[in-house]
């Protein structure tokens, strides 16, 4: 059994055009709305491939009966605690063109105070629960403003006493201050490990990589994997993975797919990991199953999905 955790939760409208003409009225009849945000994306994928899954998140305001209303759609299993805090919505526009995929982002409101208590209370019941038979702990994407920077690392040392394996897809200072737990495999995209261990790469919001920049990169992933016995991996879109395991360092290619939308493929690539990981496979057979269902989530509009 699986728990995954995003304290970020989104619901996604997805809208599809010929073209976008900027300054313009632009319309279309082909749009859809979904649940998603990197936990509940995560969720799906690993229901999606047979697994059992329990999602943990905040939730507030008039879209709650909607958001669990698609939750219940999709079949995922969701525990969640008053935040008062409005869902919020992000946009992604599809285009014909060869970089179709435009993503618009709302900031989370502030979750009110007490929220964080009563999520910890809830992670923990849930961690104490011996009939749900948790194994994993998947922590996924940022936390709503309102949070302490406590509120990760401290799920991930319980859920580490607890003897559960921890997979973080998050940076900044709430992976740098689970690092110390021992998580058993960090999964953040290319652009957000370097945000978090090399800001000097970073320029205008692009990170440009040339021979110097990759060497600083891998290694900063075996310095992590060897401090902290961990695994490292890094998502780059439709480029190669990079991954660190102990004092290796190797990439793995990803045969190019055309995408129909590319949102949530690193989310489906976590969930593949995750059950391959679960199922024994070694650290390369379950990368290989993570590119598969990150591949198959590039063929669907909805974001999030294999299927």
């Amino acid at each position: 059994m699986f728990l995954s955790v995003c304290l970020n939760p989104t619901l996604q409208k997805t809208l599809s055009f010929p073209s976008i003409i900027p300054g313009t009225v632009n319309r279309t009849a082909s749009h859809r709305l979904d649940v998603s945000g990197k936990g509940i994306n995560v969720t799906r994928v690993l229901t999606q491939l047979g697994k059992k899954a329990i999602h943990l998140t905040q939730l507030g305001g008039v879209m709650r009966p909607l958001f669990l209303s698609l939750c219940e759609q999709d079949k995922l299993s969701v525990e969640w605690v008053e935040s008062e805090s409005q869902i919020r919505f992000c946009y992604t526009m599809l285009t014909e063109c060869d970089d179709g995929v435009t993503e618009l982002v709302e900031e989370a409101e502030p979750v009110s105070a007490g929220t964080e208590e009563r999520l910890l209370e809830r992670f923990n019941s849930l961690l104490g629960d011996g009939s749900l038979g948790l194994k994993w702990l998947i922590v996924s994407g940022t936390k709503a403003a309102g949070f302490s920077d406590k509120v990760i690392p401290f799920m991930v040392q319980k859920a580490k006493e607890k003897g559960l394996k921890v997979i973080l897809d998050i940076r900044g200072k709430d992976l740098t201050e689970s690092l110390q737990y021992r998580p058993d495999v960090v999964k953040p995209n290319l652009f957000e490990f370097a945000s978090t261990f090399a800001p000097e790469l970073i320029k205008d919001n692009d990170l440009a990589i040339n021979s110097v920049a990759k060497e600083q990169i891998k290694s900063a992933m075996l310095e992590m994997a060897k401090k902290h016995d961990c695994r490292v991996i890094l998502t780059n879109g439709s480029r190669k993975i990079l991954a660190a395991d102990g004092d290796n360092y190797f990439e793995a290619d990803i045969n190019p797919v055309k995408a129909v939308n590319s949102i949530g493929c690193g989310d489906a690539f976590t969930a593949g990991l995750a059950a391959a990981l679960e199922d024994g496979a070694n650290f390369n057979e379950a990368i290989a199953e993570g590119i598969r269902c990150g591949a198959l989530n590039a063929g669907f509009v909805k974001p999030g999905v294999i299927r």
